[in-house]
This record gives structure tokens, sequence and C-alpha cells, in this order.
């Protein structure tokens, strides 16, 4: 297996775009993606395209790949979309360094794309749902909010966690969010604000969950050996996982960690020879605040029942030991389902090669980003450094 690189990599702006469809969203991300690199591609063919996309609305659910890739000027590539509800991007990123590692392409596109933002928010709930367990949990009634706040109250009363560590998230990725300025929401917000916001499943109140929104991202992907002929400075990715989990939460061993994330995180840093203590930037999965919070334990930043403390160290600020979600995170910067994945992998391009203005990471050389689908049926975990 070759080693890889992303060469470059970026995202629209998220927000709630009317006028706009997936394929101009997907044309923006796509331009700024190709501004990004040092040395244009001057004939030189993207040889396959993966593209993550829930298909919310079902507006387009068959051939969504062909359509927007072809809408670019790509040609007769062979393209795929990739679903795995929320952990799309991120699925459809690992196909395209699997598809260069191989040695099967020298260039692919890994790329999401979302339009959340046409429907009413009772259709937009039952969008979200379709990626819970139908007959149990969806039919049943159960929503997403109420999975998470499932839980959030477990773990509560397990290691004793406050509403308060909860808007603590929260205000952390908004202070974020306000540095980026292509994230959804840039409003900072107090605790007071967060703890005080009207209930949507006890205990997540309306900042503790994320917005949905209208976005695009991509990423180009080649050999490491290769990727000088595009950039200048390629980050290299050096160890990626994947893993699967019930869907259902009451079919798990417990609820208080998501175990696609625990073995997703093992593989990645397994394969890149590191641990938790390498990591100084990661983009998180935090749907719902209470999803943050369990990936600081999930990926190993601490110890079962420790995340409360972190947070009270500022262990994940921008300045911390390892900065969680700079970008403003899903809660902030937006969360277009088939586009997060990939975002998350754009805003570590930028952290690495030291190229986010006010929200840096100061001395960031290696970060990591984690994308759940779902309630956490399924994770991937990708390792970046600075090459």
């Amino acid at each position: 297996m070759r080693k890889v690189a992303l060469v470059s990599a970026d995202q629209s702006r998220f927000g709630e775009f009317g006028s706009m469809g997936i394929k101009e969203l997907f044309q923006e991300a796509y331009r700024e993606t190709l501004e990004g690199l040092d040395y244009p591609l001057e004939g030189r063919r993207i040889q396959a395209a993966y593209i993550g996309s829930l298909g919310v609305g079902g507006f387009q659910l068959g051939q969504s790949a062909p359509l927007l890739t072809t809408h670019l000027g790509l040609g007769a590539i062979p393209s795929v979309r990739v679903e795995n509800a929320c952990a799309s991007g991120g699925y459809a990123l690992l196909e395209a360094i699997r598809a260069v590692a191989s040695g099967e392409h020298d260039l692919v596109l890994a790329a999401g794309v979302e339009k959340m933002r046409d429907m009413s928010s009772s259709k937009g709930r039952y969008w979200l749902g379709v990626s819970g367990d139908t007959e149990y949990e969806r039919l049943a009634g159960l929503t997403f909010a109420g999975i998470y706040a499932l839980m959030a109250s477990r773990y509560m009363h397990e290691y004793g966690a406050k509403k308060r560590h909860l808007a603590m998230v929260a205000v952390k990725n908004h202070a974020n969010g306000v540095k980026n300025p292509k994230a959804h929401m840039r409003k900072a917000i107090s605790l007071e604000q967060a703890m005080a916001a009207p209930n949507v499943a006890w205990p997540l109140g309306l900042f503790d969950c994320s917005l949905t929104s209208d976005g695009a991202a991509c990423a180009l992907v080649a050999p490491l050996e290769m990727a000088i002929e595009f950039t200048k400075k390629p980050v290299a990715v050096v160890g990626y996982g994947a893993a699967s989990d019930h869907l259902a939460v009451h079919d798990r061993e417990v609820v208080t960690s998501l175990g696609a994330s625990v073995e997703a995180g093992r593989r990645a840093m397994a394969m890149a020879g590191m641990g938790p203590g390498d990591i100084q930037v990661a983009e998180v999965h935090d749907c719902f605040t209470i999803a943050e919070i369990l990936a600081y334990e999930d990926l190993g930043f601490c110890a079962r029942g420790q995340a409360p403390r972190l947070l009270e160290e500022g262990f994940t600020l921008n300045g911390g030991r390892v900065a969680v979600n700079p970008s403003g995170g899903l809660k902030s910067k937006g969360h277009p389902l088939g586009a997060t994945g990939v975002a998350q992998a754009a805003e570590i391009f930028h952290q690495l090669r030291d190229e986010c203005g006010a929200r840096q990471v100061k001395g960031a050389h290696t970060g990591l980003s984690h994308n759940v689908g779902g309630s956490g049926g399924s994770a991937s975990v990708v390792i970046y450094q600075r090459a």
C-alpha cells in the first residue's frame, strides 16, 4: 500500500442558501479546492470520485455522483455516491484514500454535499430519523435528539456530569465558530444562555444541538510521493480506521460510549503508530454536545467519566492540550450531513499548514478527524501529519 496525502481540501460556505442547489454548492467547494493547489492540474485527470450524501429531502437520491462530476466537467470517470448517514463524507474520504493507497488511481476526489434547509422542521426531523433503527426507534417515535438525550442522561447518572458540562462544549464551539468565515452560525454564546435555552429533549437544550445546513466540501487525494507535483505543503494521511455498531441503542452493551468510534480510533492510531497524546488538533463529531464529550473518552483523550474534568481544565480549548473543533464543529460551523466528514478533513488540512488565521492552533503538526453516522452505527477516524 502506498503512502497517501491530501494535496488540497476546502469547503463551500455553510448556511442557508435558498437559491443554490447541490450543483452550485458543490461547484463552490470544488473551486475553492482547486484554488488551494500551488500547481494547476493542467490537464491531469481526476481519475475517480467518491461523494458522500444522505440525499436529504429525496431531491436526488439516484445517480447524484455522476450528476455532480459531469457538472464539473470531470468526464467519464467512475463516480460513486457514498451513503452512511452523517458519516457519509468520512467514508467517502476513506474510499478515496484506499483507491490511491492501493495503486488503482493517482488522483481522486473525495467530497460531500447536502441541501437541508429547503424543508420544514418536521420533514427535516424525519430525514434525520431515517439513520436510526426504523422498526424499533424511528417508527416508535424516538427522535435523533431523543437518542442522544438518552445517552446524555445516562452519562450524567453514571459519572455525575452536569448540564453545565454540556453547555461548556456549546460555548467553546460557538466561540471558535465566530472566527470561521465559512461557519453557519458565527455567534458567541454565554454559559448562562446555553443553560437557559429551551429544552429539545432533556437534558439537551437548543444550544446542545447542531445546525442543519446547506453545504459541500472537497478533498484531493494523491500518493505522498507525487504530492509535491500539486502543492508545496502536502498533508500526509498516516492512519485511518472505520467500524460499525448496532444501529439501535438498546442493542448495545453500553450507551455511554460509541463502540464504532472506539474501534475506528484504535485502528487509525495503530496504523499511524501513535497514541492520543500525539494529537494537537482534532475535529470530532459534535452533532450534540454529549457526542463531543463521549468522543473525548472514545478516542482516548481521557479515561471513562473524566471528560467533564477536561472541560473544567480547558484541555480542549484552542491553546489547551488538544484543541477540539477549532472550526466551530458541527455545532457552530454547521452540519450538512454528507459534507461534514470531508469538511472536518479540510479544517485539519488547513490547520496543519498554518492557514487558519484567528482560529489557528499554534504548533499543530498532527491532527485527527472523527465522523459518526447517526447515533453511532458507523464511525471513521483519520490521522494526518504535516508532511
